[in-house]
């Protein structure tokens, strides 16, 4: 639900422009992912196709997997501080500390991330798509029935405003972050060799791609817009649910995100912990025996990486900002910079080190495509890690939030202005 906030700030046409841009550059790269791994069936993660990227040196795969588990455990923590929203709004703040609330949300998801194989994630990550599509769908219609949206305020703040560009004096910082909480819904390459070498028919892999991303681009898009266009510029927050007026319909239809913010959280979870834990015990009875040994692995990584996801929700406890710290040091690598290289190697192994100028047309054109994702991948890095870091530094300087492991209450609130 960072949609409607980032529309707000880069106004209606470039934020539905930057959508398309980010979903078909995750449906390239994707793409890319899958015939690297289709080409190497002993694939096991983006680990693996690290080392495989860049010389097959082992600091790849060490600095790949420190990649790895960091963008997974910021992931984790974003899931702290949506629950610590979501457990504060229900109650309304009253007697609860938020850092507590964090912990507890923490403690839930580790619990839930105890099973040891993907057989019930899969069954559950349908549901949760299911439970997804309510809760954005009845968002959008909530804020077209109500009468005005949270913190409306006529004399002060006008109507809701809808804008087709950026308003004037939008900030470079303010448009970047916009942009980074775009991204960071749409990319999510990092697991899918992980699932790809799991599937059952992994040729099938394309078609599931392809709905999906069509389904993406429908829902954030259409029901972005809408919330965008009934809470306006001057009252949209991020998570849009805050912008609804009526606390009924915010609580409601936040209420529907519950298996999603514990189905993700979990399923980020228990890939870091398969990665770690196959690998501290490759070669032991303890991968597929129930092991005393095996087990308290298990529950000891999960414990250890859930208790590193509360801390960094505690110290970057703001919604948006997390976001675009996440986007911008982990999707620059898994999102761009990886699959813009991988696609060099695979066209280099089968037409030789000239094969831009073999293939013609075609090698240009795709020679050009990857250099451009590179260079995205290196703008986040850069520019991207910036903004995010001047964010989360004014967060702070304008008392956005109590500091970190405060018990002021993070639940939904009306920012105006």
């Amino acid at each position: 639900m960072s949609f409607p906030y980032s529309y707000a700030i880069l106004g209606l046409v470039p934020g539905l422009i930057l959508t398309l841009f980010v979903a078909a550059t995750v449906l390239y790269t994707s793409l890319t992912v899958w015939e690297f791994s289709m080409r190497h069936p002993e694939v096991r993660d983006v680990c693996d196709i690290g080392q495989m990227l860049f010389g097959n040196y082992r600091w790849a795969w060490y600095f790949t997997a420190v990649m790895f588990i960091g963008n997974n455990t910021f992931i984790m923590a974003f899931h702290c501080v949506v629950g610590s929203e979501y457990l504060n709004t229900m109650i309304g703040g009253a007697g609860a500390c938020t850092a507590g609330l964090s912990f507890a949300w923490a403690a839930l998801s580790w619990i839930c991330s105890l099973p040891r194989t993907f057989n019930t994630l899969s069954i559950l990550g349908a549901a949760t798509a299911v439970f997804t599509f309510i809760s954005v769908l009845l968002a959008a219609v909530f804020a077209a029935v109500e009468d005005h949206p949270a913190g409306y305020d006529k004399a002060l703040y006008g109507d809701p405003q809808v804008l087709a560009v950026a308003a004037a004096g939008t900030t470079f910082v303010d448009g970047m972050s916009a942009f980074l909480n775009i991204s960071y819904t749409f990319i999510g390459q990092i697991t899918l060799p992980s699932f790809i070498a799991e599937m059952k028919e992994p040729k099938d892999f394309p078609k599931a791609l392809w709905t999906v991303t069509i389904a993406e681009i429908i829902l954030f898009s259409v029901c972005g817009s809408v919330t965008y266009a009934y809470t306006g510029t001057q009252y949209n927050v991020s998570p849009a649910f805050g912008a609804l007026g009526n606390t009924v319909y915010q609580k409601v239809s936040f209420s529907f995100m519950i298996p999603t913010l514990i189905f993700l959280g979990v399923l980020y979870a228990s890939v870091s912990a398969r990665f770690i834990f196959f690998n501290a015990f490759q070669g032991t009875r303890h991968i597929n025996s129930h092991t005393f040994i095996g087990w308290g692995g298990w529950t000891g990584i999960l414990g250890v990486l859930w208790i590193l996801a509360f801390i960094i929700a505690e110290v970057i406890p703001f919604f948006s900002s997390l976001l675009s710290v996440m986007s911008s040091l982990f999707d620059s690598f898994f999102g761009f910079i990886f699959w813009g290289v991988a696609y060099m190697r695979m066209r280099k192994a089968d037409f030789g080190p000239t094969y831009w100028k073999i293939r013609g047309i075609r090698g240009f054109v795709g020679i050009t495509i990857n250099v451009i994702l590179i260079g995205i991948g290196i703008f986040f890095l850069t520019v991207g890690t910036y903004a995010s870091v001047e964010t989360i530094i004014q967060g702070y300087e304008e008392g956005e939030f109590g500091g970190p492991f405060t018990c002021v209450s993070n639940g939904l609130v009306p920012a105006v202005g």
